[in-house]
């Protein structure tokens, strides 16, 4: 019996996926669990897996479409079995629905695919995508791309789809000029020009937007236009905090302490005595948490991901730079599991290794909280009735009002603000 192949939610925010790569071939035996193709969802790039044993008889999606959740992608049937009235159900069997978005057209039947062996597999990983634009078919190729007819090893291929290399501009040191995976990592770390724009003309281009994209400027349209933000200003002095660190730092335990681990802990710590303000809006109600889950805001090349400390108020500050740091990693590569990034009770965003010396940061519904984090300047000011100059930082609190009173977020901001400059709190 055919099994349909629809396009899955594979984040818990995912309204459509785009198409990174097919990893079977029409014509292929499928097995229950095979890894079908790569979606790139909101998030990560994910694996879309089949659903049923049989041969993959038809691919509906090409490469680069976008598909809205719940649309057949493809059809897995028996060799012989007629499946004419699925792809009449899919638009009279024609690859491409009018869901689809693909920057160009592609064909979806490609060279065969290399012997399992040489194809580690990675069932959990989620690879960084590659670049939204597609190798146009080489002439006379019979469509075949031109990426496709570059001599290079399964694993060479699999490492430049997960870092965004394009094979073609690579010269092979393997048998006969093959591409080995030595070869790519070397590209990789030699300069990369930016992706071709999907239209370009004089004084302007245009570039397709990533799912990521398309999901913040959604998120943000429903957090600053329904939210009702108010913000709260502090200014913080930070000498005793940076002599806690570097007193830490000087044990010589790794990881190094950042400043940034000092403000998770504080926050986390911070939470557990303003329960109101580790709280989620819920439309007819607020959910109030007894656990401390901090949203760690991440800049990566398509826009911005909040990985999660889960558990934060019971991590020691090395515990919380350690998953701080492998989280950032994870979410610049793309390879973060939903559970890794959902499910913040409060944010954090740190702009000041960047010099921001202040700024305010956009709510991340349901939550009720975020902090900005500014730069740590050295400035003159009175202390113990003389002008000196001190380690001074500016830290932003944005409040959900429907659930946190301006009272109520000022005495928050005045516990983070009292523990930073009395880091012997975390011990506590």
């Amino acid at each position: 019996m055919a099994t349909k192949v629809f396009m899955e939610a594979l984040s818990p925010t995912m309204e459509e996926g785009k198409v990174v790569s097919w990893e079977k071939n029409e014509g292929d035996a499928v097995k229950t669990g095979d890894v079908l193709a790569e979606v790139e969802t909101d998030k990560a790039v994910m694996e879309l897996q089949a659903r049923g044993d049989g041969v993959l008889r038809k691919v509906l999606a090409a490469e680069g479409a976008t598909v809205e959740v719940g649309k057949l992608v493809a059809v897995i049937a028996a060799p012989d079995e007629d499946i004419t009235e699925l792809l009449g159900e899919a638009g009279d069997g024609k690859r491409g629905s009018q869901h689809e978005t693909a920057d160009e057209p592609v064909a979806a039947k490609r060279t065969p695919a290399a012997a399992p062996a040489e194809r580690p597999r990675e069932p959990s990983r989620a690879p960084t995508p590659a670049p939204a634009t597609t190798p146009a078919p080489a002439p006379g190729g019979g469509g075949i791309t031109v990426a496709e007819r570059v001599k290079a090893s399964p694993l060479a291929r699999r490492i430049a789809a997960e870092r965004g290399i394009d094979l073609t501009i690579i010269r092979g040191t393997g048998p006969a000029g093959r591409i080995i995976q030595r070869d790519v990592e070397a590209a990789e770390r030699a300069p990369r020009a930016a992706p071709a724009p999907v239209y370009a003309a004089d004084g302007y281009e245009d570039v397709g937007l990533s799912q990521m994209r398309k999901t913040i400027a959604k998120r943000l349209v429903e957090s600053i236009g329904p939210i009702p933000h108010f913000f709260l200003t502090a200014e913080v002095d930070m000498e005793r905090t940076a002599d806690a660190r570097q007193a830490l730092n000087a044990l010589g335990e790794e990881p190094k302490i950042s400043f940034n681990d000092i403000i998770l802990k504080i926050v986390a710590m911070a939470l557990t005595r303003h329960r109101a303000c580790n709280a989620w809006w819920q439309g007819d109600h607020i959910r109030y948490f007894n656990e401390v889950h901090i949203g760690m805001a991440v800049a990566i090349d398509e826009g911005l991901i909040t990985p999660v400390i889960r558990n934060a108020h019971q991590k020691s500050l090395r515990e919380i730079g350690r998953e701080a740091r492998e989280l950032a990693e994870r979410a610049r590569a793309r390879k973060l599991t939903p559970e890794e990034y959902t499910g913040a009770t409060f944010s954090v965003s740190n702009l000041g290794m960047l010099d921001i010396d202040q700024f305010t940061a956009v709510i991340n519904p349901p939550e009720a909280g975020i902090l900005a984090i500014g730069a740590i300047t050295e400035k003159p000011v009175a202390h113990e009735g003389s002008v000196v100059v001190r380690k001074r930082m500016r830290i932003t609190m944005s409040c959900d009002h429907r659930v946190i009173d301006g009272a109520t977020g000022a005495r928050f901001l005045q516990s983070v603000s009292q523990m930073l400059e009395n880091p012997l709190a975390i011990v506590w």
